[in-house]
């Protein structure tokens, strides 16, 4: 699973732009998409894809003479990727169940009920595979 840094506001910015563009992007129409008052240097743009190359969360493709980018993975991925990235880093100075239990009581009621659907379909593909192991192991 991606294991990003956590992102800044730049960061997620420009990848909210290249996940709507939904093709590769240059440096310059990233640009022209984040820095809506002209208040954002160009370089600083470029700064900032390079770093998300750096990180694995974007692509970098080489075309004629300039350079194109893409996310490597969907915004649902990414945000898992640091849900997870964070919880292990919990891990080394906190019992991480009491840190999904403090999650679990910040989140929205709309997240939590969310989240308790998730679970439950987990739960069932997971009771679902087992079935089929079991039965499997029947037919041998």
């Amino acid at each position: 699973m991606l294991k990003p840094r956590s992102p800044g506001e730049l960061e997620r910015q420009v990848m909210d732009h290249l996940w709507r563009a939904g093709e590769p992007q240059t440096v310059r129409q990233v640009h022209a998409a984040v820095s809506v008052s002209g208040a954002l240097a160009y370089n600083t743009v470029m700064t900032v894809l390079r770093r998300l190359a750096d990180k694995g969360a974007v692509r970098r493709y080489h075309d004629v003479r300039k350079y194109r980018y893409s996310p490597l993975y969907g915004r649902e991925e990414m945000v898992a990727g640091l849900m997870v990235d964070a919880l292990g880093h919990a891990a080394g100075f906190a019992d991480r169940r009491a840190a999904l239990v403090n999650f679990v009581e910040h989140i929205g009621e709309e997240d939590l009920c969310a989240l308790r659907r998730a679970l439950a379909e987990l739960d069932v593909n997971c009771q679902r595979r087992e079935h089929a192991g079991w039965a499997a192991g029947l037919s041998r």
